[in-house]
C-alpha cells in the first residue's frame, strides 16, 4: 500500500495527474461495489482524491477522478477538499459546461461557506435552482458566521467543535397547561442535522414540539422541559441557559457536516442546508420560508441550551440541548442529541 501512495505521488510530480486520476477510477471501479471494500482500497483512494484536490495546478484532474467514480458522498468530500485548497479561479473549470451539476453545487456552497464570492455565470444561473442546494443563499447569512470548517491536508483532516457559552437561567415560574403537537415529519425536520448521529453512529435523539395555554415566562422554561416528559430533561435541577441562535446554528452545522462519534456526516454543503432545516423546524418557519425568512424568526425566538445537563447525555464529545420557545411564548420545541464512540 505504501508503494502505491509513493507510486501516485512520483508520477504526480512528474506531472503525470492522468495517471492518478486513472488509478483512482480503477481501484474504484474493481473495489467499491464489494459489500465491504478492503480497507486499503480505502486508504489508497483517499490518497489518490486527497492529493489531486489539494494539489494546485490539476483541478481538470480531480473533476475526471470525481466524474469517473460517479458516486454522491466522494463528490461531496470532493468538494469539500477543493474549496479548502483553491480560491474561485482556479476552481472556474469545476463550473464549465458538461461537468456534475452535483459537484458544482456542492463546491458553490462550500465555497460560500469559506466567505468567497463565486461570479461563474452558472453560480446564478436559473437551471440549477431545482438542486435541494439551491434553497440556500449564495452568501453567509449573520446567523452563519463564524462556522466551524475542516482544515484538510494530504494525510487527514481536523476541526474544532464549537462551544456553546450560555447565560444561566435560575429560579422558576408556573408552566401553563400544554399538549404535546409533534407530528411525524416535524420530528424528522428537527432532527435534521443531528439525524446522522443516530443512522450511522451510537446516538439518541429527542425531537418534540408542544402548545402551551398561556405565555411560558424564561423562568419557568426548566420546568417546562421537566414537566412535558422529555427524556433528555428528567431530573433537570440546574444546566439550562440563554443562548443566541448563531450559537445554535453553529453546533447544529458542526454536527451535521462532520457527524458524530461513528459518522463522517454530510460534509459543508449538505451540513449547511441539514443545520438550516432543523433551525427552521425549531422556530416554526412555513415549509415555504426562505432563509432569510428563517433567519428573520429565529432572531425574534428566545433560544436556551441544557446539552449536558442530564444523565441522559453521555457527556463526552457530542452533546446538543436546544430548546425553542415562539415569539408569541407559546410554543416550545426541544431538540437533543447525544452520541458515543
Amino acid at each position: 500500500m505504501t508503494r502505491i501512495h509513493e507510486l501516485a505521488e512520483r508520477r504526480l510530480g512528474a506531472g503525470d495527474a492522468s495517471f492518478v486520476a486513472d488509478l483512482g477510477i480503477a481501484l474504484w471501479h474493481r473495489y467499491a461495489a464489494e459489500a465491504v471494500s478492503p480497507w486499503q482500497f480505502r486508504s489508497v483512494f483517499d490518497r489518490v482524491l486527497r492529493l489531486l484536490t489539494l494539489t494546485p495546478g490539476v483541478t481538470d484532474q480531480a473533476v475526471r477522478l470525481v466524474g469517473g467514480v460517479q458516486d454522491r458522498r466522494t463528490t461531496r468530500y470532493a468538494a469539500s477538499l477543493l474549496a479548502s485548497a483553491h480560491g474561485t479561479t482556479d476552481l472556474g473549470v469545476v463550473f464549465d459546461a458538461g461537468r456534475s451539476e452535483e459537484l458544482r453545487a456542492c463546491l458553490l456552497q462550500e465555497l460560500v461557506l469559506r466567505g468567497a464570492e463565486v461570479r461563474h455565470p452558472w453560480a446564478t444561473s436559473s437551471h440549477w435552482r431545482h438542486h435541494p442546494l439551491g434553497w440556500l443563499p449564495l452568501s453567509l447569512t449573520p446567523i452563519e458566521e463564524r462556522a466551524s470548517l475542516p482544515y484538510h491536508h494530504l494525510h487527514g483532516s481536523s476541526q474544532e467543535l464549537p462551544a456553546m457559552a450560555a447565560e444561566p437561567v435560575t429560579g422558576h415560574g408556573p408552566v401553563p397547561h400544554w399538549q404535546e403537537t409533534t407530528t411525524p415529519d416535524e420530528a424528522a425536520l428537527l432532527a435534521a442535522a443531528v439525524d446522522n448521529w443516530a443512522e450511522e453512529s451510537n446516538g439518541e435523539i429527542e425531537a418534540r414540539t408542544f402548545a402551551f395555554d398561556d405565555d411560558l415566562p424564561p423562568e419557568a422554561v426548566r420546568d417546562a422541559l421537566v414537566r412535558v416528559g422529555l427524556q433528555c430533561a428528567q431530573g433537570m435541577t440546574t444546566g439550562l441557559g440563554v443562548c443566541a441562535a448563531p450559537q445554535a446554528w453553529r453546533q447544529l452545522f458542526s454536527a451535521a457536516s462532520t457527524g458524530g462519534a461513528y459518522s463522517d456526516g454530510e460534509f459543508g454543503a449538505y451540513g449547511r442546508l441539514l443545520a438550516w432545516r432543523s433551525v427552521a423546524a425549531l422556530v416554526g418557519a412555513p415549509h415555504d420560508a426562505s432563509a432569510g425568512d428563517v433567519e428573520a424568526i429565529a432572531n425574534r425566538c428566545s433560544w436556551y441550551s441544557f446539552e449536558g445537563s442530564t444523565a441522559w447525555f453521555v457527556k463526552l464529545a457530542w452533546d446538543i440541548g436546544l430548546a425553542v420557545v415562539s415569539p408569541d411564548g407559546r410554543r416550545l420545541a426541544v431538540l437533543a442529541a447525544t452520541d458515543t464512540d
